[in-house]
């Protein structure tokens, strides 16, 4: 069974899920940050590329947003064309294509310069949040997100969850939707909606809708780069998505968020109520449930299998590697059984770790080579049915290559753990290792060769390095710098110096 921990401090809120105790997912909010994921602003258009069909919007951040054509909505494009577009009305809608970024199609597609113009003010929502050097993505394609229903109040199409797999139930949801969407309105029916009343589904588009309302009377009158919508404070949005029958407890470590909590669940989930409880032990909440071992330990490299295999997972700006080891798992049986085994805890792990992490965008998973067909197949069946059953972000995995690869994509949202929680490291500027000092002292002699070849009348030359370097200096290459003394004439004096980097160094000559 699954428990939602909240711990609330004066400068940040943190959200876990466990499921039997283990850590699924960890969200922070930090009191004095901005949320900009799912925000709405009036934003100004500041530049339009048509080499790549796309804009940038300022929205009064840090760095304008980036705003494609792709997620441009049609019939926002078509208003701002003044030649009339033939439109296609009967593409057919894919229930488990749930998001559809432009709901009807043009014999041409327009071109971003026709639709936008320097200056232009334009209502956007960030889908997005900033990530390295790249600033928010943008869309035009509205989602408004409730218990039951994701509103879509500019794409007229019905999605719904893979997961509701029964065709009665679909058929009933689809229906209820369908019969109190106002027209040109569409939606995506969440898992959370299996066996709800249609009075419960009805007041969440009612909500959703009047919501929508609210944003466009108060886009007319904003002022430019000015936010008009936001989500709910992130524990809000945490509890709203992830409320299901599997939670059996929330539990919150602040007598206020407690009791805001009770009311917005018995709100949203009267049933659920009941299951809101106080923490009141003096230890920390995360400490107690073990939660901020298990982010120590989703910051390493290295993930450990209970099998004795490991995952080693490492990424990039443009992907992340995963590579799957048997380590000390030597099994009962063949090698062929025992290389299985492993691939199949490490396909569950490898979901809860990119759910944990946080992780997106292309994803190749090195799986431990396989000589049978069936196994390499029942190894892709369980990636892909665990995250359909366990990740709620839309994924596309592709079948074992010819190299033994998987390659798969996952929806990126917000920052990777690794983002919300580090910084570049100052020594080895994100590469991951730093020189050798061998390599260092070698790059410091030579300068230091150069520096006395400049002058021939210098009698003492005083170099100073880091505490780590001069031991190094003194212990192993002192024959050097008495070579350099013979060849140059002049004294060399090795300085320690306790606040220096490793490399860093000085040379005075005197």
């Amino acid at each position: 069974m699954k428990k939602i921990i909240i711990n609330k401090t004066p400068w940040q809120t943190r959200i876990a899920i466990l499921d039997n105790q283990e850590l699924q997912n960890i969200y922070f909010a930090p009191h004095q940050g901005t949320q900009l994921e799912r925000s709405f602003f009036k934003g100004i258009i500041t530049k339009v590329i048509a080499g790549t069909q796309s804009a940038f919007v300022d929205i009064g951040q840090e760095k304008s947003g980036f705003l494609h054509i792709s997620e441009v909505d049609h019939e926002l494009a078509i208003q701002k064309i003044s030649a009339t577009t033939q439109i296609d009305d009967d593409e057919p809608v894919k229930d488990e294509e749930p998001v559809k970024k432009i709901s009807k199609r043009t014999h041409h597609s327009p071109d971003i310069k026709d639709i936008f113009k320097e200056g232009d003010p334009v209502l956007v929502q960030v889908s997005k949040e900033p990530i390295y050097e790249k600033g928010p993505k943008l869309t035009t394609c509205f989602t408004l997100p409730g218990r039951f229903i994701v509103l879509m109040p500019n794409i007229p199409r019905i999605g719904i969850s893979k997961k509701i797999e029964s065709r009665e139930e679909r058929i009933r949801l689809k229906e209820i939707v369908r019969g109190h969407l106002p027209e040109g309105m569409g939606a995506i029916i969440r898992t959370t909606s299996e066996e709800q009343s249609s009075k419960n589904l009805i007041k969440d588009i009612d909500f959703l809708v009047e919501t929508w309302k609210q944003i466009q009377k108060k886009f007319k009158a904003a002022q430019s780069v000015e936010k008009i919508h936001e989500d709910l404070d992130l524990e809000f949005q945490v509890v709203r998505d992830s409320l299901d029958d599997d939670v059996e407890s929330i539990i919150v470590d602040d007598k206020e968020a407690q009791r805001r909590m009770y009311k917005f669940v018995k709100d949203i989930a009267p049933e659920h109520s009941q299951n809101i409880h106080i923490y009141t032990d003096q230890a920390n909440i995360f400490d107690y449930y073990n939660i901020s071992a298990q982010i120590e330990a989703a910051l390493k490299k290295q993930v450990n299998l209970k099998s004795g295999g490991s995952l080693i997972i490492e990424s990039t700006e443009a992907m992340t590697v995963i590579d799957v080891n048997t380590g000390r798992f030597t099994g009962k049986k063949s090698l062929e059984d025992t290389i299985f085994k492993t691939n199949l805890e490490a396909a569950g792990e490898v979901v809860r770790q990119l759910r944990l992490r946080n992780i997106g965008g292309l994803i190749v998973i090195d799986f431990i080579d396989m000589s049978s067909s069936s196994n390499r197949n029942k190894l892709f069946n369980t990636l892909g049915k665990t995250l359909k059953e366990k990740d709620k972000f839309q994924s596309v995995v592709l079948k074992v290559s010819e190299f033994g690869l998987v390659e798969m994509t996952r929806k990126r949202s917000g920052k990777t753990l690794v983002q919300e929680l580090t910084n570049t490291c100052r020594a080895c500027h994100g590469l991951g290792f730093i020189k050798s000092l061998q390599t260092d002292c070698y790059a410091i002699f030579k300068e230091l060769k150069t520096a006395i070849a400049q002058g021939k009348d210098y009698k003492k030359i005083l170099l100073g390095v880091s505490s780590a370097m001069f031991d190094y200096i003194t212990s192993t290459e002192y024959d050097a710098i008495l070579q350099l003394e013979k060849m140059c004439s002049c004294k060399i004096e090795v300085v320690r110096m306790a606040d220096f980097a490793t490399g860093q160094y000085t040379i005075e000559k005197k």
